[in-house]
């Protein structure tokens, strides 16, 4: 397994018709969350990934598995859980600019997931562990579950990917966030916060502040993302700044960070230079930008080759 990830995948339904949802009256249904966009998006490009999780033993949740099995990722390690439902979410594109997120997961299946569900031998065989912030928002337990498969991961030496992924109405208080994102943090490898999310846990402070603050977790490499502008990599002896890729027209904004993600990682384990990761990343997470869904356009690798080669001025023909 290259890489391995936890956390929640819920069945989303988004209107046919852009504007507000309470005059919508049909509706598209899909499947999506962080951490199954990131292995999907890897999956895409050529990797093997594998997803712990729960979903509800109810007809959204073996939908899903069937969706995310047939996208090749592993779900060895998913639960049916009779004793709760698959979660829900509605995605609202009031217009491309105005995106609107309805969650409707509280006591959801994932949220029971506990430390339990991580198995030791599933986590030592893998490369890379991709962990998010929202998993530990779920619940206490879900939280547990992240710290043990931290736990496995260092013990096995597995380096660890988080991306903070900060949804504050899931946390209970800013500082409850501050102080469990910080203890994740401390056993994270490569760190990927947008900006305002390194504001969010740090306050007022520089790029550089942003980074260090972060490596002196315990992070080898942060990466900082502002959104559209690019990113800026920091590791301890280099650091530099990746423009993004334009767009004529975003489409819907939701998943690109998660996209990113995987583009990263992919540039990680086909051993690039961070810099060329970094890019690999950033048009990853233009492309998403340009389809409607979190997953409808995350690329394979001639997709991704044809996107880059065309944005560099050549002509597809």
């Amino acid at each position: 397994m290259d890489v391995i990830t936890l956390g929640e995948t819920m069945a989303m339904f988004s209107p046919d018709t852009m504007g507000k949802m309470r005059y919508a009256s049909q509706y598209s249904r899909k499947f999506a969350g962080a951490e199954t966009n990131v292995a999907i998006g890897l999956q895409r490009l050529g990797f093997q990934t594998g997803w712990i999780s729960r979903v509800g033993d109810d007809e959204f949740g073996k939908g899903l598995i069937h969706f995310v099995r047939g996208e090749g990722v592993d779900v060895s390690q998913v639960q049916a859980d009779s004793r709760a439902p698959t979660g829900l979410y509605f995605k609202e594109i009031r217009h491309e600019q105005d995106v609107y997120v309805y969650y409707y997961r509280a006591g959801s299946a994932a949220s029971r997931m506990s430390a339990d569900d991580i198995q030791e031998t599933y986590i030592a065989q893998t490369k890379y562990l991709h962990i998010t912030g929202i998993t530990p928002a779920l619940s206490e337990s879900c939280f547990q579950a992240v710290m043990q498969a931290l736990r496995f991961a260092e013990k096995y030496r597995v380096p660890v990917v988080f991306d903070p992924n900060i949804r504050e109405k899931l946390w209970d208080s800013k500082q409850q966030a501050r102080e469990r994102l910080g203890q994740i943090a401390k056993q994270a490898d490569i760190i990927l916060p947008g900006v305002s999310e390194a504001r969010y846990l740090f306050g007022d402070a520089s790029l550089e502040q942003y980074a260090q603050r972060f490596m002196e977790k315990g992070a080898s490499t942060v990466i900082l993302k502002e959104g559209s502008k690019g990113a800026h990599f920091f590791t301890k002896d280099s650091h530099g700044f990746v423009p993004s890729y334009p767009v004529e027209r975003v489409v819907d904004p939701i998943g690109a960070g998660d996209g990113f993600a995987a583009g990263l990682i992919a540039g990680l384990l086909e051993g690039l230079p961070l810099e060329e990761g970094v890019a690999k990343g950033n048009a990853i997470g233009a492309i998403v930008t340009t389809v409607n869904g979190d997953v409808e356009g995350l690329p394979d690798a001639d997709e991704l080759a044809r996107f880059t080669q065309v944005k560099k001025g050549d002509v597809d023909r």
